[in-house]
This record gives C-alpha cells, sequence and structure tokens, in this order.
C-alpha cells in the first residue's frame, strides 16, 4: 500500500481526512505534531505556513510515496506558490475539502492547485 503525505493549511481538513480514510469517528482535533499511521502522515498545517518549520515536510516527503496537497474550498488564498509542485520527487494529488461549506469556492481552488501542476484535483465534501 503507497503511503501518502498530507500538507496544507490549519484546518484545511487533513487531521478530518485522515479520520475518514482510517473510517474513526470524526472529531475536532489539532494535530500538535507530526503523526504517523499506517498509510498516512499528517503533519500540522503550522509546517507549510512557517518557513523556519517547512524544511520537515522534505524529509517526510522522503518517507512517503505520495503527497497530498490538501486544498479548503472556502480558503481566502492559496498557500502554495506556482509550480512548486515540480521541485519535488514524489507523486502529488491535490485534494479539495470543504465543497460543501456555505463559503465555498471549489473552482477557485481546484484553478489554484492547477498552478502548481495539479491538474485534476480530487474534491471531497466534508466539513471539519
Amino acid at each position: 500500500m503507497r503511503r501518502i503525505l498530507l500538507i496544507g493549511r490549519s484546518e484545511s481538513g487533513k487531521t478530518t481526512l485522515k479520520q475518514v480514510l482510517r473510517g474513526e469517528k470524526i472529531t475536532y482535533k489539532k494535530t500538535q505534531y507530526v503523526s504517523q499511521y499506517d498509510c498516512i502522515i499528517d503533519m500540522p498545517g503550522e509546517y507549510a505556513e512557517n518557513m523556519d518549520l517547512s524544511h520537515t515536510i522534505d524529509l517526510y516527503a522522503a518517507e512517503s510515496d505520495v503527497v497530498g496537497i490538501v486544498l479548503s474550498a472556502t480558503e481566502p488564498y492559496s498557500l502554495y506558490p506556482p509550480n512548486v509542485t515540480p521541485l519535488g520527487n514524489r507523486d502529488e494529488v491535490g485534494i479539495v475539502t470543504k465543497i460543501d461549506h456555505w463559503a465555498a469556492n471549489p473552482q477557485q481552488a481546484a484553478e489554484w492547485l492547477s498552478l502548481i501542476h495539479i491538474s485534476e484535483p480530487t474534491r471531497l465534501g466534508m466539513i471539519s
């Protein structure tokens, strides 16, 4: 089974996605540290948001087969700069969460993912 690293902003739905994939009850729980499960690595949003911590993403990406770039459909901006994915040496998958939220704009999130070379994001309708 392939191992996936979930990265994204705080409150983008990474931990809720992990809970759904593992068949767990969905409960809000702030991820305080990098959590490794069978085939899922759940990373706190601060690692993607903070330049001083961002190098840790590379370390955990080396332990994964796929990097899941999580982007909430409710986010007012994209955390990821254009063309960032060609820099990595792992397969990437774009994951758009919270598409059923009243303030969601899934088309905008999909467009942002296309700017970083994710052409067909996986759309998940979850509220976390």
